[in-house]
């Protein structure tokens, strides 16, 4: 933990209590008294926090009486900073317009002033912290709202919808259990009447939503978990096979640090390199992540996937010809 998520911490300790020991910020923040001890200092003298302190009891507290000073926005945790602008960047796409604006609006206002501090806007701090969403895809906001309100009210809704796979359009009558948003991109779980079973449908593919007649099916949550998030990421499915990966010393430390699923299992090996083992169902997301790695990434097995790699790695070179 950094010196600058410590002072934020202790400040929101400080501020969200009447007073707080010695002991509760040594539990909280996890290092020593003597840290604790220079942090309250720092923050005193330089900062200027008004913070009191009972030397007999070791109780520290905000000195009401004086002017309060708040610490910069950007003094919120990594996984703080994330959360608020994600939520940011996620409500601007409903704010151009549409039945969600007037409502969204004052929630991003809410959520940027939650960043901002006596020093820093919330508008600098958005500009030299960002978020990218790479490869995110457009829709129509009309139909991310029908399908929001469906999916609340339990109706059930009919869908013209493109496969990406051969650009077939197809007409699907459809009960829809949840929306994910999943790598920059909205995702609808839903029950496809027409295949009579669970389905996955990209937002930004559904190119036209009515209300249909009738109550939408209610899937168990345990059941969708099992039929949509068992393997690999937004191609999950129920049947699940076990992907064996080896990475070169060069890229070991790179995909160690890397979180590719909730169940995967990795180490390193004697000269270096690394292993990972994860669950996938549907093999296209995982072949692509493979794939992005070149020369530095080994499909192990099982075979069948080792066998489509290759494939694809040989056909990628045969359109360069003899160069």
């Amino acid at each position: 933990m950094s010196k600058s998520e410590r002072f934020g911490i202790i400040e929101r300790m400080l501020l969200s209590r009447r007073s707080v020991s010695l002991v509760d910020l040594l539990e909280r923040l996890g290092v020593s008294r003597a840290t604790v001890c220079r942090d309250i200092k720092e923050l005193r003298e330089r900062m200027h926090v008004p913070i009191a302190c009972d030397r007999a009891t070791g109780i520290y507290r905000i000195d009401r009486s004086v002017e309060r000073y708040e610490l910069p926005g950007v003094w919120f945790s990594a996984g703080e900073i994330h959360a608020l602008l994600s939520m940011q960047q996620l409500l601007a796409a409903f704010d151009a317009g549409g039945l969600l604006a007037e409502h969204v609006g004052p929630l991003r206002q809410r959520l940027l002033g939650m960043l901002e501090s006596a020093t820093d806007s919330a508008d600098d701090i958005a500009r030299r912290i960002r978020i990218l969403s790479a490869a995110a895809r457009h829709y129509a906001p009309q139909h991310f709202q029908h399908i929001a309100a469906a999916l609340m009210e339990r109706r059930r809704l009919s869908i013209e919808y493109v496969a990406r796979s051969n650009g077939d359009t197809s007409q699907r009558e459809i009960s829809p259990q949840r929306l994910t948003h999943y790598r920059s991109n909205w995702y609808l779980e839903a029950w496809c009447h027409l295949r009579d079973e669970l389905r996955r449908f990209s937002v930004d593919a559904i190119q036209s939503v009515k209300t249909a007649d009738g109550v939408a099916l209610d899937v168990p949550e345990a059941e969708l978990d099992a039929a949509l998030s068992a393997g690999y990421g937004i191609f999950a499915g129920a049947e699940v096979q076990w992907a064996t990966l080896l990475f070169t010393p060069d890229r070991a430390r790179w995909v160690a640090a890397e979180h590719w699923h909730p169940d995967q299992e990795g180490g390193f090996l004697d000269d270096g390199s690394y292993q990972l083992r994860l669950p996938y169902s549907n093999d296209p997301e995982l072949i692509m992540d493979i794939l992005k790695y070149g020369p530095d990434c080994e499909v192990v097995g099982p075979a069948g996937l080792r066998e489509k790699v290759v494939g694809l790695l040989k056909a990628a070179v045969g359109r360069y010809g003899d160069e």
